[in-house]
């Protein structure tokens, strides 16, 4: 009789055992906060359920309200009812819940890093261990140097025989001149091995798997370059307005909000050259790379290369919705962006000439995050029938929401009897390749951040350098003088966007 090999197991499951964890004690700062309600503790459910923490895990919120553990527990109870991707489970929910305590209190007060302090060596003792401490600042990010700098004064950002990390939310500064310096706060405090800057894009399922399309298959290799490649897009648009987000929204604006982080790492993962190892500074390094080699534009560039709108009143999710300066908040004179577009250049051997066109806006026509890498058109057009729609550049399009998948469009021919050529897509999805559903991305940046895994999360020379490009843009738009291109809520964008266009190149259909 044959005997079952190691090879016969299902290769659909192969690779999804976990990897065991440190014991944990997480800290939130700002545990009554919207990201902790709808994000944060339902991840922490979800990695629970599915067996991902560690056997010995502790959490621990601290906020300004002043209610008891039992309150806490129940406020918890119900975000991770309503938001959670799966139905909690009651034993392992009480399990949860029955490791959770609460600090009240203000950042400034020293009594509350005394507190914590306290309650985070009770912990160990009654484990008889020194727990690993992950302090997580899901504040406003005025908060972020006074947190740390009390964990310094407290003597909490060292803990003999066991590790503390820091994970800091975006966004990082409003500026390159901001960005330095809290990195210097931070710094002064903490090792850098200590910081995880995270960004919630790159937890993504597609933004990761980019990495294994590119460097895990022969096909896409060998073409990805300016040899083969004749531009790309980095879109992502929502429906949605700002809702009651107007007094962080209206500061910061479409390009800090989105494009200075989450489409510049999109950008760096697409071009950045194969690392030696897939360790995190090796990632990183070859990430940063691509960064220094995007020139930063020129005041006479920024009027050339970017496009800039606001949205106004019209019709999304089947309904009118108001205009940006109608919306409660906003200033009446206000010249915010709420779309911005960019084409910008990666000027290195790999990808000299290539245009890479960045947009992301608000109420726009559909919920959308995806890249768009358009190869070059074949050399010659033999197929000219009538009603051929003709041959079309291919088209390898990687979705990260809504629906996450890659696909990739080729030129087929039409059942009949003559010779005519359409599109047609081949397809992968997430949903229906896979036996499980994908986490979400918070659930993998947890766990990385406990595992000391910074692969996914940004260095500090990153930062910098996504800021290098976005400070002469924000600069060159402050001398600009007129109003604003509109766009009606619901619609593509400003039909200025076009500009910034190479010929013969064209935007993707929101």
């Amino acid at each position: 009789m044959a005997t079952v090999t190691q090879e016969q197991v299902n290769p659909l499951v192969e690779g999804l055992e976990r990897l065991p964890v440190h014991p944990t004690t997480l800290v939130i700062f700002g545990g009554t906060g919207d990201l902790a309600h709808r994000k944060l503790l339902p991840a922490i459910y979800n990695l629970a359920h599915e067996g991902a923490l560690p056997e010995r895990f502790d959490l621990i919120a601290v906020s300004r309200a002043d209610i008891p553990h039992d309150n806490y527990r129940s406020m918890a109870r119900e975000s991770i009812t309503k938001y959670s991707r799966r139905k909690p489970d009651p034993q392992v929910l009480e399990k949860l819940l029955d490791r959770v305590r609460y600090v009240p209190g203000t950042f400034d007060d020293d009594s509350v890093f005394d507190r914590l302090g306290d309650q985070l060596k009770d912990f160990d003792d009654e484990a008889g261990i020194a727990f690993n401490r992950i302090f997580y600042l899901s504040t406003a990010p005025k908060f972020f140097p006074l947190i740390i700098r009390k964990l310094g004064d407290h003597g909490l950002e060292r803990r003999k025989d066991a590790e503390v990390r820091v994970v800091i939310e975006k966004p990082f500064g409003t500026s390159l001149a901001e960005a330095q310096q809290l990195n210097r706060e931070v710094l002064s405090v903490l090792d850098e091995k200590q910081v995880f800057r995270i960004d919630h894009y790159l937890g993504k399922e597609t933004v990761q798997n980019m990495l294994a399309f590119r460097f895990a298959n022969g096909m896409f290799e060998p073409i990805w370059s300016r040899n083969f490649i004749d531009y790309v897009q980095i879109t992502s648009a929502e429906d949605l307005g700002i809702g009651r987000r107007a007094g962080y929204y209206d500061s910061a604006g479409a390009l800090r909000d989105l494009v200075q982080n989450h489409m510049l790492q999109l950008l760096s993962l697409l071009c950045m050259e194969p690392p030696v190892t897939f360790t995190a500074d090796e990632v990183r390094d070859e990430k940063v790379k691509v960064l220094h080699a995007v020139k930063a534009p020129t005041p006479e560039d920024v009027a050339e290369i970017t496009v800039r709108g606001q949205y106004t009143a019209g019709m999304a999710e089947g309904a009118d919705v108001p205009g940006y300066l109608q919306e409660e908040g906003v200033p009446p004179d206000s010249r915010t962006e709420t779309y911005v577009a960019l084409r910008l250049k990666v000027d290195n051997w790999r990808w000299a000439g290539v245009p890479f066109y960045l947009r992301t806006g608000k109420r726009l026509a559909r919920k959308v995050t995806e890249i768009a890498v358009t190869l070059k058109p074949v050399p010659h057009l033999a197929f000219k029938a009538a009603g051929s729609v003709g041959v079309q550049p291919n088209q390898l399009i990687m979705t990260m929401q809504p629906n996450e998948g890659v696909s990739l469009s080729l030129g087929a021919k039409i059942p009949g009897t003559r010779m005519r050529i359409r599109p047609v897509n081949m397809e992968f999805l997430y949903g229906t390749a896979f036996l499980s559903q994908s986490p979400e991305a918070y659930e993998r940046l947890i766990l990385d951040a406990m595992r000391g895994d910074a692969t996914l999360f940004t260095r500090n020379d990153e930062v910098e350098a996504q800021w290098r490009i976005c400070d002469p843009i924000l600069q060159g738009w402050a001398h600009q003088d007129g109003a604003l291109p509109t766009y009606p809520a619901g619609s593509q964008g400003p039909e200025d966007a076009n500009r910034i266009l190479v010929p013969d190149d064209h935007w993707r259909a929101i």
